[in-house]
């Protein structure tokens, strides 16, 4: 394989080409990828089909790139970001620009296995939900925003003009936060793929639509993650601050993930608890065993997201009793 490095931003793309050890910079655009992809085939000529392209999930920035290599049928090892910045560290590469990047992740298809080397599949239904489900979450913070600010005026008994149109506001918000779910399980239902993985997540007791839809989501858009990957992307992962026999905080979520998985879990949370007998029995479980309420109910949040993600991964309807006999290995996640 020849792996050609791509360091992808916004409006740019740092190219590492190890075949002559040249580095270009590309503008993040059709027109430039189809450039670049002539002039790799000058350079390697028949050897082409061997070539494979190395970059980041970058958002919404490399779906270009994933679509241009899924239209030409390049293969492409589209690394994790926590694995790429471990492997730089391995290599001892401090220096952090985008030149060094791109020759860092060009190397990197050494740690690649043969799956995970593959010509990237690009559904344009899952994609169009990923846009909505972005502009979902965009919908949500603005209202969480508008309703923090009525909040705020209300209690100074402000101008009852501003008071007015943030409930306005706030009303047209949810009104469309509605329209957008709407049109969202709408595109569900016309792929027989997704909506049987939409209601294998949602057969879990406690997953509405909303969370099912928000982890679906999820799960689309970082389709190789692993479960601690995953846990990670939710930004539900434990971490403590520990330094000597002195500093040490008490464990608590990274938050480090999007908003919307981690809303969308808590209310899944609140309801589980009360009528998902398994997710009782291990909330309680937790609780009796000096666990604080939070914690207790962020355990349930990860045991959640760790099933639904298992049925979506191994194409499975929610079985209590499979799931029952997991619960001492949650709660080991969870000390």
């Amino acid at each position: 394989m020849y792996s050609i490095g791509l360091d992808v931003s916004k409006s740019t793309i740092a190219v590492y080409i190890p075949i002559n050890g040249q580095h270009l910079e590309i503008e993040n655009t059709p027109k430039a990828l189809k450039g670049l992809y002539a002039k790799l085939k000058k350079l390697y000529a028949k050897a082409i089909e061997r070539v494979v392209f190395v970059y980041e999930p970058t958002g919404s920035y490399s779906v270009l790139l994933s679509k241009f290599c899924h239209d030409k049928g390049i293969r492409a090892f589209i690394i994790n970001p926590k694995q790429s910045r471990n492997y730089a560290k391995a290599l001892g590469r401090r220096n952090k620009n985008d030149k060094v990047d791109a020759g860092v992740l060009s190397s990197a298809i050494a740690i690649a296995d043969e799956g995970s080397v593959t010509v990237p599949a690009i559904n344009a239904v899952a994609e169009e939900i990923k846009e909505l489900m972005s502009y979902y979450r965009f919908t949500v913070k603005a209202r969480v925003k508008a309703s923090n600010h009525l909040e705020a005026v209300s209690s100074k008994v402000g101008s009852r003009y501003v008071i007015k149109d943030l409930e306005k506001r706030i009303a047209e918000y949810r009104k469309q936060e509605k329209a957008i779910l709407e049109k969202v399980l709408e595109l569900i239902a016309k792929d027989a793929e997704l909506q049987r993985q939409f209601d294998n997540i949602r057969s879990i007791i406690g997953i509405g639509n909303v969370a099912a839809a928000a982890l679906l989501h999820l799960f689309l858009r970082y389709p190789n993650a692993s479960r601690a990957q995953i846990v990670s992307l939710a930004g539900i992962e434990p971490v403590q601050s520990c330094s000597g026999s002195s500093v040490r905080s008490r464990p608590k979520i990274s938050k480090a993930g999007d908003k919307l998985y981690r809303g969308a879990l808590f209310m899944s949370v609140m309801v589980a608890v009360r009528h998902n007998p398994q997710m009782r029995a291990f909330y309680e479980r937790l609780k009796t065993n000096g666990k604080h309420t939070t914690a207790a109910q962020i355990a349930v949040m990860r045991k959640l997201l760790l099933i639904a993600h298992s049925l979506y991964k191994n194409d499975q309807q929610y079985d209590p009793d499979r799931y029952l006999q997991h619960a001492s290995s949650a709660e080991k996640e969870a000390a």
